[in-house]
Parts: structure tokens; sequence; C-alpha cells
């Protein structure tokens, strides 16, 4: 089985892409573990990735898809695997298909964790993070608060939310999102390989919906 994971930042996608894995046993597969590998194995398209990385700059397409093609020709993905932050744009995913299609192979499912955004913008905005670097403790101002208002219950140090956690920020960052992903949706819904699964309510019930979806 080859399913693609779509969903926004703080759909909960990670949580639910660590529990498909160890159900079905298949690797998960991320760009950014896929060009560590490539980097450190020195593979062609890993040394490309490189000179791109030390100069600061975006890695374009061409190459985040060949860097992709090395991973996904290798043994261990042959009784299949979950891809986790790939494809991101409509060109990667047409890239995709005739990767998958010169090795015989197609994509299973592509299965999208929906929440809407005022609940992604909720999520996020309520993060609070430990001042203390030692102890880096995470807590949210609605679903995991801390005993004393702005005070870590770890070490008593000051909570403080980060610059990347501030409405505005989150906001911007969720249009980038739709912008990419909203293509994708239309893209697999019309191969009939989208798998929309609302991604509200307690996680194993989430997960029980993603279950059902790819049965």
């Amino acid at each position: 089985m080859r399913i693609i994971l779509l969903g926004g930042p703080g759909s909960g996608k990670g949580t639910q892409a660590k529990m498909l894995v160890d159900k079905l046993g298949i690797p998960q597969i991320s760009t950014g573990d896929i060009f560590r590998a490539a980097l450190k194995e020195g593979t062609p398209m890993g040394l490309k990735t490189k000179t791109f990385m030390d100069k600061g700059e975006l890695v374009p397409d061409d190459v985040v898809i060949g860097v992709v093609e090395e991973r996904l020709a290798k043994p261990d993905l042959d009784k299949g695997y979950m891809l986790d932050g790939f494809p991101r744009t409509l060109a990667q995913a047409k890239a995709l298909d005739k990767i998958l299609e010169n090795q015989g192979k197609a994509i299973s499912h592509a299965v999208l964790v929906d929440v809407p955004d005022e609940e992604l913008v909720k999520r996020l905005s309520g993060r609070r993070t430990c001042r203390n670097s030692a102890c880096g403790a995470m807590f949210h101002v609605m679903f995991n608060p801390s005993k004393k208002d702005g005070i870590c219950d770890a070490c008593g140090s000051e909570l403080y939310q980060r610059n990347d956690d501030n409405e505005k920020t989150i906001r911007e960052r969720l249009g980038v999102y739709n912008n990419q992903t909203a293509p994708l949706i239309q893209y697999y819904e019309a191969k009939s390989l989208l798998r929309k699964v609302e991604g509200l309510g307690p996680i194993e019930q989430i997960f029980g919906r993603i279950e059902q979806a790819i049965a």
C-alpha cells in the first residue's frame, strides 16, 4: 500500500502518521528524512541538494523530485510506504505519478486529515513553550494548560508564545498551505484516490476513520 498523507499545520497529521505506519508496518517517508539520508550517503541527487542548501537557497523542484525518485527505488519500500510532506505541489504530484508509472506502481490512497482553518488557528496559537531551553516543556492554554498561568509545571520557568505560534504567522502559513494543497486535493479527487477524513475529535477516533477510509 502506497499512501500520501495530507493535512494542514496543527491537523494532527504527524500523530496519525506514526500510528498508521505502526499499524501497517510500512516506512514513513518525509522529504526531510530523504534529504538527510541522501546527504549522508553522498548520492548524486544528495550532492546536488547540498549545493543549494550550502547557499541557503530553496531546493528546486527537479532536485527534490530526483531525491525522492532515488529513495523510492530502494528495496525496503517494495511492500509500500507512506509519503508525508511530498508531494507539496501539483508539479510534484504529476512527477510522482511518472516515477511510479516507470516502476509499474501507483498510489493507493491520498488521505486528507481535514480540519477547519479556525480550529487550526486555535490549536496552534494556544501553544506555550518553557523559556528554559534545558526543559523545553510545552503546554496549551486550552487543551493542556499549566497549573499556574504562564509558569512551567516542570521547572518553574516562564512560558512564552513562539513567534511562529502567533495568529498572524499561523494564518500566513495556512494561506501558503491552502494555496499549495487545494490543487492536490482536486487532483487526487479526480483520480478517485482522495480519502477525506474529519480531523476533529479524539485521536483514536480520527485514526479509526482513517483505517475505515483505506480499508
